[in-house]
C-alpha cells in the first residue's frame, strides 16, 4: 500500500510533465480547409462540432456534432472575419494561425494538459453565414469542450460591433 501511495503521485507528476512537454498535442490534420463547398466532416467520435454536420446525414455523430453557423455581420465577409478574429483572440487558449479573405483557422489549447483542438471558420457565400468546425485531435470524447468553446466564440463574435 505504501508503494502505491508513492507511485501514484510520481506517475501523475510524470504524466503532467509529459503533457506540458507537448505529448498530448497530437498532429495537425492535413485535410483541413474548404473542399467542394464543405469543411471536413465531423469526427467519427464525440469530439467535434460542425455547422455542416447536416451535409453528412448518415454520419454516426451527426446529431452530437450539429451546431448553428455564425451569422455574417451586415452581410459583409471582411467585417465578419475581422470580428471573428477579434472574438477568437478574446477566448483563453485560442490562437489564430491562418486568416484568408473567406477562411480562418485557429487552434485551441487546454491549459494544463495542452490538448489541441482545430477550429475552422468559412464565410459560405451560398448560405450567407460563417460555417464552422471545431474538433479535438486526440481522444474519443471531448465532454462538450468544443461546443462550449464555440459558444464562447459566438458570444464574443456577436458582441463585436
Amino acid at each position: 500500500m505504501k508503494l502505491f501511495s508513492i507511485a501514484l503521485p510520481v506517475l501523475l507528476g510524470a504524466g503532467l510533465l509529459a503533457a506540458q512537454g507537448g505529448a498530448l498535442r497530437g498532429t495537425q490534420p492535413t485535410d483541413l480547409g474548404v473542399k467542394d463547398g464543405r469543411l471536413k466532416a465531423p469526427s467519427a467520435t464525440r469530439n467535434s462540432v460542425s455547422s455542416q454536420a447536416g451535409l453528412y446525414p448518415e454520419h454516426p455523430q451527426n446529431g452530437y456534432a450539429s451546431i448553428e453557423p455564425l451569422p455574417l455581420k451586415g452581410g459583409d465577409v471582411v467585417a465578419s472575419l475581422s470580428a471573428l478574429s477579434k472574438a477568437l483572440q478574446s477566448v483563453p487558449g485560442v490562437t489564430v494561425l491562418d486568416q484568408q479573405p473567406d477562411y480562418l483557422y485557429a487552434q485551441a489549447q487546454t491549459r494544463w494538459l495542452k490538448f489541441v483542438d482545430d477550429m475552422e471558420f468559412w464565410a459560405n457565400p451560398a448560405t450567407g453565414a460563417v460555417e464552422l468546425r471545431s474538433a479535438s485531435r486526440l481522444g474519443r470524447e471531448d465532454f462538450g469542450a468544443n461546443r462550449q468553446r464555440i459558444e464562447a466564440v459566438r458570444a464574443a463574435y456577436l458582441a463585436q460591433p
